[in-house]
């Protein structure tokens, strides 16, 4: 059976995600980031996360290398971080209220959840790299998610 590329995508788009942006330094130093929403928790005991990152994406390489990253889940008011930490040659440093933090590494000031992570594991996920993660440092601001479903922006409703 052959899966019509498409569709498969769409298909995918109908499982409702979070949004973070991750965040390294290159091995020369340049700060990188990339919005993702390819993000899950894999073990409690150690903290493990991971993420996936294109093969064709311009901060591949970086992150491929890094040692050390950050994942930050974004808060429904982050709309437009997440625009920019997708487009591709944007001063994205320059526009965003970021320091630095564990290790050197860019992070974000304004955020729902902050994960500063080293790489623990890379492994080879068709056209994307799987990046797992230890967590080291983690604040949780406990800010309502940004959420992302069907190729759109989405809030989601946590009220009971």
């Amino acid at each position: 059976m052959t899966l019509d590329a498409r569709e498969f995508r769409d298909s995918l788009g109908a499982f409702a995600t979070g949004i973070t942006v991750v965040t390294a330094n290159a091995t020369d130093g340049t700060k990188v980031g990339c919005t993702a929403n390819s993000f899950s928790s894999v073990s409690l005991d150690p903290p493990l996360v991971m993420w996936a990152i294109a093969k064709n994406a311009n901060s591949f390489d970086a992150f491929n290398e890094a040692k050390d990253f950050a994942i930050h889940i974004l808060h429904e008011g982050q709309e437009d971080v997440s625009r920019l930490f997708a487009t591709k040659d944007a001063d994205k440093f320059g526009q965003a209220d970021a320091s630095e933090g564990r290790a050197g590494v860019p992070v974000l000031n304004d955020y729902s959840v902050r994960f500063e992570c080293s790489t623990e594991h890379l492994y080879d996920g068709g056209d994307h790299v799987i990046i797992v993660g230890r967590v080291h440092e983690m604040d949780n601001a406990d800010k309502e998610p940004l959420g992302f479903y069907k190729g759109q922006y989405a809030k989601i409703d946590v009220s009971k």
